[in-house]
């Protein structure tokens, strides 16, 4: 196994996180695509481990915290690490040490860049990227926002620790018909599908529902709304990891459209 840099030959299996077998990810569109082409020209790194067979078997990216969706200050910040689990395509590469190998070449590469530290999201739940985990690797909590942490490993002693940015304002309504407000950012396929299956749900309805795309790969949009990504329907959040399903959604949308007078 060892460790290469994006190139342009890697590019579309990148895009679709090493999933470019899988019909779901398609769904995704070009969001991905988007967003690496804006964030390459602001400090976007990209590893991929490649199996003794030649495949891409995990990737992870990061670029520096004052570009991301946190707040902070001359850290390296890591949006996903992951490391192919599924039996389809190249099959389950996890459990290998995959992990400890893109990340310990992240950090030394980040450390290179002058980088005083590194930071990770990380959920308290024993699924994809775990706390835990890079709790055991030396990562300690600097902020919590429900069931994720935000996890840093400082380098150096004149590190700051890093902190989630605060919502600052809600979706608004339009009275009368439902809302449908989805923010997307374009650096996880996940979610690039979940915005994308609420689109096409929501004009289903025709007018009775309105829907709200907001761009936060805009910096102004982030900062305005304090949220990367996202699904609201009439103001309330709907829990997109994993991403529900477009009958899911369209049923949850069709129940807001049952109660308009």
């Amino acid at each position: 196994m060892r460790i290469i840099d994006l190139d342009e030959h890697n590019r579309p299996t990148y895009f679709h996180c090493l999933e470019d077998w899988s019909d779901e990810m398609k769904e995704s569109g070009p969001h991905k695509s988007v967003w690496y082409e804006k964030m390459k020209t602001r400090g976007l790194r990209v590893k991929l481990a490649v199996d003794d067979d030649g495949s891409l078997a995990g990737m992870i990216q990061y670029l520096p915290v004052e570009e991301s969706f946190v707040v902070g200050r001359n850290l390296y910040f890591i949006y996903c690490i992951w490391v192919h689990g599924h039996k389809q395509g190249i099959g389950n590469r996890q459990k290998k040490g995959l992990g400890t190998v893109l990340l310990n070449a992240a950090e030394k590469d980040a450390r290179s860049l002058g980088a005083a530290g590194m930071a990770a999201w990380g959920l308290m739940l024993p699924v994809w990227m775990k706390a835990s985990w890079f709790r055991k690797h030396g990562y300690r909590k600097a902020d919590r926002d429900g069931i994720a942490a935000l996890m840093w490993k400082p380098f150096s002693d004149g590190a700051n620790p890093p902190a989630w940015m605060k919502r600052n304002i809600k979706p608004v309504l339009t009275g009368g018909r439902v809302t449908v407000t989805s923010f997307v950012n374009g650096w996880c396929p996940a979610q690039n599908i979940v915005h994308e299956r609420a689109r096409r749900a929501s004009q289903e309805f025709g007018e009775r529902v309105v829907f709200h795309a907001i761009n936060t790969l805009d910096r102004g949009n982030l900062e305005k709304w304090g949220v990367a990504d996202g699904l609201f329907i009439d103001g309330r959040e709907v829990m997109t990891g994993p991403p529900p399903s477009y009958a899911k959604i369209r049923k949850m949308i069709g129940k807001r459209v049952r109660k308009l007078k």
